[in-house]
């Protein structure tokens, strides 16, 4: 009993080990860095499916709606859409990890502008990272799609 309880665990952590590796080697190289996001700006009310997975459909048609080609996609993936994909389609917008936070600090600006977080007095605090940890996201990864990933552990603690 206790071998079998046993096998089905290490089973079940394999699965899930699995399911979050995955992406990598398909939607982006290897994660080659990481690091964790802590902060709780704000208690949130629960966020589902359905709020990350508009969110990232109205990224994606405003993308769609500019005048120029995007230049990098959003996705979310995972049973729960938990997981933010954001990879580069050319060579130059996430030549370097530190190109890549630049778009993420561009992004925040774009939020900062956003009506609820003016409503709520987030619009000088809050960063991207927050709005993502306030959607329930568990990770972020960012990559230029050839040579590098890098992941953004979300954490509530």
């Amino acid at each position: 009993m206790i071998r079998t309880t046993a096998a089905i665990l290490a089973t079940m952590a394999a699965t899930m080990v699995g399911a979050q590796e995955r992406y990598e080697g398909y939607y982006y190289p290897e994660i080659t860095s990481s690091e964790d996001f802590t902060r709780v700006i704000r208690e949130a009310p629960p966020s589902g499916k359905d709020v990350r997975v508009g969110f990232v459909t109205n990224l994606t048609a405003a993308q769609l709606s500019a005048p120029e080609s995007p230049r990098f996609v959003f996705f979310a993936k995972g049973s729960d859409a938990k997981h933010l994909h954001v990879i580069a389609l050319d060579d130059d917008v996430f030549s370097t990890i530190y190109r890549a936070r630049a778009v993420l600090a561009q992004m925040t600006s774009n939020m900062r502008n956003n009506e609820f977080f003016r409503q709520q007095n987030l619009e000088t605090v809050a960063t991207f990272y927050d709005l993502l940890q306030l959607m329930d996201f568990d990770t972020l990864v960012i990559s230029d799609g050839e040579t590098w990933a890098h992941q953004v552990n979300l954490t509530q603690e």
